[in-house]
């Protein structure tokens, strides 16, 4: 049983479709990622899944569990954590504030009782040395890191990555894909949006093609770029 499952998601605002009968299932262990051009729908899929914004039909399964109806608080508790494309930290508190703030809200506990797992998580992103550094003085390699240990701080079952890589120098991309890298080998399953493709295939084993709202295609990344109609319309190239 697939850890999630998509079936026949639709979104439409007005007259426009953001969302059209999407489908598809991520296994558990596995990191999936999901391309297309600006305007595809990318980002309404992640919210879509964690709830921010409600499905016009369709249905969303975590863990063999109908959670489509379900408000995102819910769906964060039950594992479902993401980052954002400009991460938005609380500037004024700490690195490590910053985390304990999401892990309490993460898994309802006190500060107390999620403190250590914080600590490990700022040893596991890199954030260590920065701990009670203020967010806002955070470069955005660093500012990337947090808005993943912010996510990890949730206790995610999936993470949810919102082009992360985005903005970063060729070196940082390629620090923070070996972070993602080693989250996803310790069994977090991932998918990730993203159009910086060196680094979503160096850690992913599928590729999701959406086109305006649209599945296009579903396969590994050498299926998926030898395909005429993604080359077409992903890549700009005619065929």
């Amino acid at each position: 049983m697939p850890i999630l499952a998509l079936d026949q998601l639709s979104k439409s605002f007005g007259a426009v479709k953001v969302a059209d009968q999407v489908s598809f299932a991520l296994e558990s262990g596995e990191a999936l990622g999901v391309i297309g051009p600006n305007g595809a729908g990318k980002s309404t899929l992640f919210n879509l899944i964690t709830g921010n914004i409600r499905v016009d039909s369709g249905t969303i399964r975590l863990d063999g569990v109908d959670v489509t109806r379900q408000p995102p608080m819910a769906r964060c508790l039950a594992g479902i954590g993401r980052t954002f494309q400009i991460p938005q930290p609380f500037e004024k508190l700490t690195v490590f504030e910053n985390l304990l703030v999401a892990a309490a809200f993460g898994s309802s506990k006190a500060e107390r009782d999620v403190s250590d797992r914080c600590a490990d998580i700022l040893v596991e992103t890199g954030l260590y040395p920065k701990a009670n550094q203020p967010a806002g003085t955070l470069g955005l390699l660093q500012r990337k890191r947090l808005e993943l240990a912010r996510a990890l701080a949730t206790d995610p079952k999936i993470l949810l990555l919102d082009e992360i890589a985005g903005g970063l120098t060729e070196g940082e991309c390629k620090e923070l894909v070996e972070t993602i890298r080693a989250i996803h080998r310790r069994g977090v399953s991932i998918i990730w949006v993203e159009h910086v493709l060196h680094a979503l295939t160096s850690v992913v084993s599928r590729l999701v093609v959406l086109h305006f709202g649209r599945v296009i295609g579903i396969g590994d990344h050498d299926t998926i770029m030898a395909s005429k109609q993604v080359r077409e319309i992903y890549l700009g190239i005619e065929v």
